[in-house]
């Protein structure tokens, strides 16, 4: 028969193999999503240095209406991903992720076209250090980061009507505004997305839901270091002379 110490010492036992048991899980699943994240990127970055040093493919998308169609496609299939998730498996989930960065690198072409080598690496490196440094922190602070959300959200809101509205003005002064703006909203949310991933996986942990949401989890992050990387060589990056 177990004493009362000896029960005492089981359940502590059992409940500290449960506690290592869950973070092993957790950091398989962040490092899911961050490698999943990390293989989009590199698809988008292939796609974007082909099409652009490829005369053939770039002269017919960015020099006629098609690029009105490049442009807004990306935005397009978020919205259409976002609504469809539920009904597909975690496999066509991450297909169709794959899809997406596919064609945010024909999106992204442009700016091997427009901005140096040096600004575009400098940007790029610049937003990694920056998202890093937010996702570490959403990551490990104990501050409850939803609190933020509504307010992010609607700052993201905004920045994308003003973005596509200024498509049409091409405002210098507007697009600095939103670009600051943006900015902000960006580092904010990734270490909102940090945090609330971390959350879901408690939640989800061991489900088919958890690998989609997994797979919408690397989607969100790829857009906000995307987003910041854009933001910050629209912000500091040197164009290539005619």
């Amino acid at each position: 028969m177990n004493t009362p110490i000896e029960s005492s010492g089981a359940d502590l036992h059992d409940a500290s193999g449960r506690a290592v048991s869950y973070d092993a899980g957790l950091r398989r699943y962040m490092l899911g999503i961050y490698r999943t994240m990390a293989l989009g990127l590199v698809l988008t970055g292939l796609v974007a240095f082909l099409v652009a040093s490829t005369p053939a493919l770039y002269q017919p998308i960015f020099n006629t209406p098609l690029k009105w169609v490049v442009i807004l496609a990306p935005l397009a299939f978020v919205l259409f991903f976002s609504f469809r998730v539920e009904q597909m498996s975690a496999n066509t989930a991450r297909i169709a992720f794959y899809s997406f960065a596919a064609i945010m690198g024909l999106s992204l072409a442009s700016v091997f076209l427009v901005f140096t080598g040096t600004s575009i690496a400098l940007a790029f490196f610049s937003a990694a250090a920056l998202f890093a440094t937010m996702c570490l922190w959403g990551y490990t602070t104990n501050v409850d980061l939803s609190r933020w959300s509504t307010f992010l959200m609607v700052g993201l809101f905004g920045v994308v009507i003003a973005s596509l509205i200024n498509l049409f003005l091409a405002s210098d002064r507007l697009q600095f505004a939103v670009s600051i703006i943006a900015v902000l909203v960006f580092t904010g949310l990734t270490a909102w997305d940090s945090q609330r991933l971390k959350s879901q996986y408690f939640a989800y942990a061991g489900t088919e839901s958890a690998e989609k949401l997994a797979v919408m989890g690397a989607l969100s992050l790829y857009l906000d270091l995307i987003n910041l990387f854009q933001l910050l060589l629209n912000l500091m990056g040197e164009r290539e002379r005619a």
